[in-house]
């Protein structure tokens, strides 16, 4: 299926109903339709070859919504740039993935300006809102005059649609290209299994360039004809007051999220009583955050998702399995084959500890510009995919997380990678060796945590660190921990031993995750 055909079929058969509602802004279903159409005229009157990158750098707002569906109907890859990047990641994103074309929100002005100093690969740049100070064609006047019908442009399932961004294991981050087919096919998944349907209101609370918002909560959304109400900037007032205006009846959060909100004074059971249909993924979910919300909201049916950018959502835990089974991600997805395997791809025991590989028409088509990494993860071929996650499987098929074989933290939903953080330290003279790990928090799931070997008569605190990083690295991968130490246990080869320094922060808990 094409990414374009989902808007248009559920645009014939609602076309006067809400598709998108942000604020005091809505959009019909027609109206996306034909804005939709108008953007994509509009990029393939820029002249950008077949396949050309257009990103798009916005909170979740209408523009994203008309960005998403417009550009799929042009056969142009839509990059979509995280907006805690900053300017110098943002660069690196533009020339690694060879973005030619940027739309973006004029929150994102300050960040922009950088950008565009730091490269000349971007050729055409639209902007929306305040983008006073950027020499950028206004999105309004982009698209108007433009004709509403769809442009005829020859496109497959199989070819490129978007891109997102994972932490890269090199230090950057890593362009997940997927086609058409695959995200179809993650947000039909998305759809059946956590039972979304043309009645239903759905809040979209993580931002669009995560694929929890966009490829798991809107696309569904649109494919079975419901509404969805924007949050350009969660927090849980937002939240409860957009569920009790609207009567949002679907939510997909990471358990970050779900922590505040049952934290927050705002916590308004009566004004969340719409809210009956649960959806949590992007980090393990606390046993006691799932139990608190089964206890406050009787009616919400919680679903635990599994997935990864690569992967799309593989493995679901559905309400009726809770609380019999807390502490489990689930099985296996509509319309996925998932196992739990050995590193030579043997089925591993119920109870043994192996590796969570997939295949299906979800699965990525590779990592852009990077055939090594690409070729790891499709390691033994035959279609599989390899997650780099650790887990059991029972005999009932349930899948219970126990580790990453890989280094990457998950820190409030958002994947980064440690190497990035240990090449922004080593710029700093005074440091000779650190390592940065993942620690647990009991809000965030995780956090990087920095030990860092000074050279020899070197002078350093830790407000120099965090002032370094500040300037480097987007907030999320700033460390938590700053810690000066003498030594490193390593292996007999050299290589540090993460797992040790990580022990003494993780005794006592069942997983290391």
């Amino acid at each position: 299926m094409l990414t374009g055909d989902m808007l248009r079929r559920s645009a014939d058969r609602f076309p006067n109903k809400p598709a998108v509602i942000c604020g005091d802004q809505t959009l019909l279903y027609k109206e996306l339709e034909a804005k939709s159409n108008q953007l994509a005229h509009a990029l393939l009157g820029l002249g950008l070859g077949q396949g050309a990158k257009v990103a798009i750098l916005s909170r979740n707002l209408p523009e994203y919504a008309i960005t998403f569906f417009g550009t799929a109907r042009t056969g142009f890859v839509l990059n979509n740039l995280s907006g805690l990047y900053t300017a110098e990641e943002l660069a690196y994103a533009a020339e690694k993935t060879d973005i030619e074309a940027l739309i973006f929100d004029g929150e994102f002005s300050e960040r922009v300006g950088e950008l565009l100093t730091m490269t000349s690969r971007i050729k055409h740049v639209i902007g929306f809102g305040d983008t006073d100070g950027i020499d950028a064609i206004r999105f309004d006047s982009f698209i108007s005059n433009q004709p509403v019908e769809a442009p005829k442009v020859e496109q497959h399932p199989d070819d490129p649609f978007c891109m997102t961004y994972t932490g890269g294991t090199t230090g950057r981050p890593k362009g997940v290209l997927c086609s058409h087919r695959a995200r179809a096919a993650t947000a039909m998944t998305s759809m059946i299994d956590q039972m979304i349907d043309e009645r239903d209101i759905v809040a979209v609370v993580t931002p669009f360039y995560h694929i929890a918002a966009l490829h798991l909560t809107f696309q569904p959304a649109i494919i079975a004809g419901a509404t969805s109400v924007l949050l350009p900037k969660w927090s849980p007032e937002a939240f409860v007051e957009a569920t009790a205006e609207h009567k949002v009846s679907v939510a997909f959060m990471v358990p970050t999220q779900a922590t505040k909100l049952l934290s927050d004074p705002c916590f308004d059971a009566e004004k969340l009583k719409s809210w009956t249909k649960g959806n949590f993924a992007g980090a393990p979910m606390p046993d006691w955050v799932q139990l608190e919300l089964m206890r406050q909201l009787p009616n919400l049916m919680i679903t635990q998702n599994y997935g990864q950018s690569e992967m799309g959502l593989i493995i679901i835990l559905r309400h009726w399995y809770l609380p019999a089974k807390l502490g489990s991600v689930g099985r296996q997805a509509t319309n996925m084959d998932v196992r739990v395997v050995h590193p030579d791809g043997t089925p591993v025991k119920p109870g043994e500890t192996g590796e969570i590989i997939c295949r299906g028409d979800n699965l990525m088509t590779e990592y852009y510009g990077d055939p090594e990494q690409t070729a790891d993860f499709f390691k033994l071929g035959d279609g599989w995919g390899w997650s780099g996650d650790l887990a059991t499987i029972d005999e009932d098929g349930f899948i219970t997380l126990v580790d990453r074989s890989k280094d990457m933290i998950i820190s409030g939903g958002e994947n980064l990678f440690p190497k990035e953080i240990e090449v922004a330290l080593y710029e700093l003279a005074e440091v000779g060796e650190c390592a940065v790990f993942g620690i647990p928090d009991d809000t965030w799931g995780e956090v990087p945590a920095a030990f860092i070997i000074l050279k020899d008569g070197a002078l350093l605190d830790e407000e120099r660190v965090q002032e370094h990083c500040r300037k480097r690295l987007a907030k999320f991968k700033h460390p938590r921990l700053v810690r000066f130490v003498s030594d490193f246990p390593k292996t007999p080869i050299g290589k540090i031993q993460k797992n040790l320094l990580r022990e003494e922060f993780w005794v006592g808990r069942d997983k290391r995750i």
